[in-house]
């Protein structure tokens, strides 16, 4: 992991109501709020958003019982973990507030060819909530 390069306190501050809203499991409204992030974010900080994205679409899909759409998201959101790694994204900040590090395991624990309960786990994580941020 690299010493506090890519992510940083300013785009913690952007992922912030995302992030709340990822862990009401109001993934829609997640996805929603950190899209114009992805979409205004030209360089490839914009894995991390997408990421959260493609994760939260994928939990909509777990909760629905639509197991073919959980399966390509989660596939699509693979490829953006790896993104974040090969372009040094991930940073101290990253990992600290949100447990990158957890959160990457758990989507990576996702078999190629998943069953619905394959998702379990992933659909049980939370970040760090954004209240406790001040006290790390």
């Amino acid at each position: 992991m690299q010493k506090d390069s890519g992510f940083t306190q300013e785009n913690l501050a952007i992922v912030r109501r995302g992030v709340e809203l990822f862990n009401a499991q109001k993934y829609w409204e997640c996805h929603e709020d950190l899209e114009h992030h992805w979409l205004e974010e030209p360089g490839p900080l914009r894995n991390v958003y997408w990421a959260i994205i493609q994760v939260a679409a994928a939990m909509i899909h777990y909760r629905d019982g639509n197991l073919t759409g959980a399966r390509g998201l989660i596939f699509k959101a693979k490829q953006k973990f790896d993104r974040c790694e090969s372009n040094f994204i991930e940073s101290q900040v990253l990992d600290k507030y949100l447990s990158w590090s957890v959160l990457k395991s758990l989507v990576r624990q996702v078999p190629p060819e998943p069953e619905l309960n394959d998702f379990k786990n992933l659909f049980e994580f939370r970040f760090i909530s954004p209240d406790k941020w001040n006290e790390l």
